[in-house]
C-alpha cells in the first residue's frame, strides 16, 4: 500500500505541474494590467487574480481550501499577519485567500523563475536573507506596505518547519515591525499543506483539503517585542494542538 501511495504521489505531481504551468500562462494575461496600476490598486488586483487562479488550480488537484475567522479582519484596518510555514504550498495559498490585499516577505531567489517569478514579485517584498543590506531594505519596504494600508504577511519561522513540532522558534522581525508601526498582529494557522507537499519528498503531491484558520488580532500596545513574540507563539501553538 505504501508503494502504491508513493507511485500515486509522483504521478499526481506530474498532473499538478502540468496544471500549474498551463493555468499560469492563462493567468499571466490578467496580471498584465498591474503594469499600469498604482501601488495599492496593483496589490488588490494581484490578490484577486491570484485567488481566482488558485481556486481553480486547487480544486483541479483535489486540494480545496476552507477558511475560518475572516471576521477577525476589521474594515479599514490593516495588520501584520503571521503564519506557520510547513510547505511550499503555503506560499501560493496564503496571499490570495487572506481577506484583504497584502504582500508577503519572500525569497529573492524565487523571482528568477521564468513567468512565475514575475507574478511572485508583484505580490512580495523580496529579500536575500544572507545579505545585510537586503534585509534592511526589505524591512523599510515592509513599513511602506503597511503605510499604504496593505497587510504584511510574514512567516516568523523563517523557513519550512520540517520537525515533528507544531512550530519552529520565531524570529524577531514580524514582531519588531508590528511594534514599530503600531499595527496589531493577526495569527494564521495553515493545516494539511505538509501532507500535500511534504518538504522531505521531492516531486510528490497528495490531494488533501487545506484549512486556513484566522485567529483574533493581538494588540502590540504596551508590550515588549520578546513578550509579544512569546504571546503569539503560545496562541498559535495552542490552537494548532487543539485543532490538528
Amino acid at each position: 500500500m505504501k508503494i502504491v501511495k508513493e507511485i500515486f504521489g509522483r504521478i499526481w505531481a506530474v498532473w499538478c505541474l502540468i496544471l500549474f504551468i498551463s493555468t499560469m500562462f492563462i493567468a499571466v494575461i490578467f496580471y498584465l494590467p498591474l503594469l499600469l496600476m498604482p501601488y495599492k490598486k496593483a496589490a488588490e488586483w494581484h490578490r484577486n487574480v491570484s485567488r481566482i487562479w488558485m481556486t481553480l488550480f486547487l480544486n483541479l488537484i483535489g486540494c480545496p481550501i476552507r477558511i475560518t475567522g475572516k471576521e477577525n479582519f476589521k474594515k479599514n484596518e490593516n495588520y501584520v499577519v503571521v503564519c506557520n510555514h510547513n510547505s511550499l504550498m503555503d506560499i501560493p495559498v496564503t496571499t490570495p485567500f487572506l481577506p484583504q490585499a497584502n504582500k508577503t516577505i519572500a525569497k529573492k531567489s524565487f523571482s528568477r523563475v521564468p513567468v512565475f517569478g514575475w507574478i511572485y514579485t508583484w505580490g512580495s517584498v523580496l529579500v536575500d536573507r544572507k545579505n545585510v543590506e537586503s534585509r534592511k531594505k526589505s524591512y523599510e519596504e515592509m513599513k511602506r506596505v503597511l503605510q499604504k494600508n496593505l497587510d504584511m504577511l510574514i512567516f516568523p519561522e523563517g523557513s519550512r518547519n520540517q520537525t515533528a513540532q507544531p512550530l519552529r522558534p520565531f524570529y524577531d522581525g514580524a514582531f519588531r515591525l508590528a511594534i514599530d508601526t503600531h499595527k496589531e498582529i493577526i495569527p494564521v494557522l495553515m493545516f494539511n499543506t505538509k501532507k500535500i507537499l511534504p518538504p522531505a519528498k521531492p516531486f510528490y503531491v497528495m490531494p488533501h483539503q487545506i484549512r486556513m484558520d484566522i485567529l483574533p488580532p493581538v494588540s502590540t500596545e504596551n508590550i515588549s517585542m520578546a513578550d509579544l513574540k512569546e504571546k503569539v507563539f503560545k496562541i498559535m501553538w495552542s490552537h494548532f494542538e487543539a485543532n490538528k
